[in-house]
């Protein structure tokens, strides 16, 4: 007797393939018989109301709203400038001497500034009045130009 090159399983994996090619094609036949049994492009089809709400049906044109597209800003608005009084007032909430710095708490606008020894025009401690005037520092507005008042 010869021997077959198929073993028992690859003639079982070979008739399941077959089988799924069968099934696959009557489904297909059944889905072009009866086109309304998936419901096809229209049962897939999501809107958005006049809310952002996403709805299964189409927007009433009625409740459409007309939009002035150059009102549209994109991005960021460019900051203006802003005059501000470049001397400000306030009291030392906290000095390190022998570190050489501390914070002043503005008295208008209750914000805490950094202030360092060297932008100090005479020698300040704690709970003096001063005034100073601010500048960009790497972490934020600093006091500086401060003198006792």
């Amino acid at each position: 007797m010869g021997r077959s090159n198929e073993t028992f399983s690859k003639k079982e994996k070979e008739k399941k393939k077959i089988q799924k090619q069968k099934e696959k094609l009557a489904k297909k036949e059944t889905r072009k018989a009866n086109p309304s049994v998936g419901g096809g492009l229209e049962a897939m089809m999501a809107y958005v109301d006049e809310n952002g709400m996403i709805t299964d049906t189409p927007p009433d044109p009625s409740k459409k709203r007309k939009i002035n597209a150059s009102s549209i800003e994109i991005g960021i608005p460019k900051r203006e400038d802003i005059e501000v009084d470049p001397m400000h007032q306030g009291k030392v909430a906290f000095f390190n001497e022998d570190k050489g710095y501390g914070f002043i708490k503005d008295l208008v606008s209750q914000e805490s500034y950094f202030v360092h020894i060297n932008n100090t025009t005479e020698p300040i401690t704690e709970n003096d009045k001063v005034s100073f005037e601010l500048e960009s520092g790497p972490k934020g507005l600093v006091a500086v130009k401060v003198k006792k008042i």
